[in-house]
């Protein structure tokens, strides 16, 4: 696999466009002998794929939250290394994982290997090769030096690409909670905001309270921020 991670590294390098770097992307795990991929970008509000997963699944996974509960994604958390891994015995599972388990082999999705490294600000991606056998096997170990170098590069070229995610979770919010973050963006305080709309000290602050736990900031300062970049203002 030390070849499989200097071509990956290589073609991330070289990619010029979004697309080329999708296909090379796709062409290379065919090459490995596994079916697909996903690299899927884990942020506080924000969790989005560029996969070639069966769009059906893609969407269900993360408007379902399944990341929330994926071992793989609490795997690559808590262990921050390449591995492997496949489903569960069904007996040992809790229900909501059995059902998990078994929707993601509805689509062929039974045994992998996973790359995850760190990103800025303490957010994650990983990179993960799927396959539909049942178990998977490795002639040799991973070579963490190469499989997060070579993940590390692709994260790099995705972020450059600015990558169309295709599938992403978004959040909303409502349209008076977007005014008066909008409002603080623009450096108002909660009582100018008030008086500009027309509103009372309180509802303004109710509905800045509500738009900061719909994006789970623990500010206001980053609600602000994250609506900002976010582009819901």
């Amino acid at each position: 696999m030390r070849t499989w991670f200097q071509r990956l590294t290589d073609v991330s390098s070289l990619a010029r466009t979004e697309q080329m770097l999708k296909e090379a992307l796709a062409e290379l795990v065919q090459d490995l002998g596994f079916d697909c991929y996903a690299y899927l970008n884990v942020q506080p509000v924000r969790v989005f794929a560029v996969s070639n997963y069966h769009p059906e699944w893609q969407g269900r996974y993360l408007t379902q939250n399944f990341a929330s509960i994926d071992p793989v994604v609490s795997m690559a958390k808590e262990q921050m290394k390449a591995f492997t891994w496949a489903a569960g015995a069904p007996r040992s599972l809790s229900k909501p994982l059995r059902r998990f388990y078994s929707e993601a082999g509805d689509f062929g999705i039974r045994s992998g290997i996973s790359i995850p490294i760190r990103t800025a600000f303490g957010h994650m991606s990983m990179l993960t090769l799927a396959s539909h056998k049942p178990s998977l096997c490795l002639e040799t170990d991973i070579d963490q030096i190469a499989a997060v170098t070579a993940v590390a590069q692709l994260h790099a070229k995705m972020e450059q690409h600015d990558a169309e995610p295709t599938a992403s979770v978004e959040i909303d919010l409502k349209a008076k909670q977007a005014l008066c973050l909008k409002w603080s963006a623009e450096g108002k305080t909660m009582k100018d905001i008030a008086s500009i709309e027309g509103m009372s000290f309180a509802t303004v602050n109710f509905h800045l309270n509500n738009a900061r736990k719909a994006l789970d900031a623990g500010s206001l300062a980053q609600a602000t921020a994250l609506a900002t970049k976010l582009k819901l203002i």
